[in-house]
């Protein structure tokens, strides 16, 4: 009887082992060595597995490293597209850990989510900037794939598609902003990026209504999302230096 119930223990034990997947402690260690091309290695080989490429922890330390390789300034052809395959793995590692873990992997690694999603603004910006709101656009669609806030990255859209001459599709967009902005009672879980996304196109938004003479529709946005950065001390600065600026004669 006791070797009976021995050797139940141990198969009980050894399926509770097998149902909690494998410890992805080795990718921790590989990150904090800094060996980010074998934590990349070793990642993705579990994204591959049909076992295991479904977990969540793979996905989030395959970004991590592919980030890491993106800024360190490698010349390896193996990873001239780091930063673009850190964006894809990440959005994938969102996607199941929302759909599988009620978001809390992503929870756990808010600081680099946050910090990632605002090199992708900062990009989205720069592009926007060089007056390249087409090459703008596909970065936004990017950003949308890493935030469940994605108000603000609809309404850069809006933006972007009106000043790339596709207005049909950036009324869609303004629609979708502006039934997703009558649900918000506020904004305090948004990340900086998500922040900022937010504030910046719904100005350049409010400035491509102004220029197709929708005044009224353009005051009406501004009125309502300036209750959450008024007291943001880029909010007037960027008012005049999008909404504001001179129109460009015809």
């Amino acid at each position: 009887m006791k070797q009976f119930i021995a050797i139940f223990s141990f198969l009980t034990l050894s399926l509770m082992a097998y149902s909690q997947g494998p410890d992805y402690k080795v990718l921790r260690i590989l990150y904090a060595d800094g060996n980010y091309e074998k934590l990349v290695q070793q990642a993705e080989k579990y994204t591959l597995k049909d076992k295991t490429k479904k977990d969540i922890p793979p996905y989030f330390w395959l970004a991590k490293g592919l980030y890491k390789i993106s800024i360190s300034g490698t010349d390896d052809p193996d990873f001239k597209n780091a930063y673009k395959s850190a964006i894809k793995y990440l959005s994938k590692g969102i996607k199941y850990d929302l759909k599988y873990n009620d978001g809390d992997m992503a929870v756990e690694e808010a600081e680099f989510v946050g910090d990632f999603q605002m090199t992708l603004y900062e990009t989205i910006a720069n592009e926007i900037g060089a007056g390249s709101f087409k090459r703008a656009s596909g970065w936004v669609i990017k950003y949308q794939k890493l935030s469940t806030n994605t108000i603000g990255a609809k309404y850069m859209m809006g933006a972007c598609k009106y000043n790339d001459g596709d207005k049909t599709t950036a009324r869609d967009y303004w629609r979708q902003a502006d039934a997703a902005l009558a649900e918000i009672e506020s904004i305090d879980n948004y990340t900086e990026a998500d922040r900022k996304m937010f504030m910046v196109g719904a100005l350049h938004s409010a400035r491509a209504l102004t220029d197709s003479r929708q005044d009224s529709k353009a005051k009406t946005l501004l009125g309502k999302i300036s209750q959450w950065f008024e007291e943001d001390e880029d909010w007037q600065d960027l008012y005049d230096e999008i909404v504001n600026k001179p129109k460009e004669s015809n």
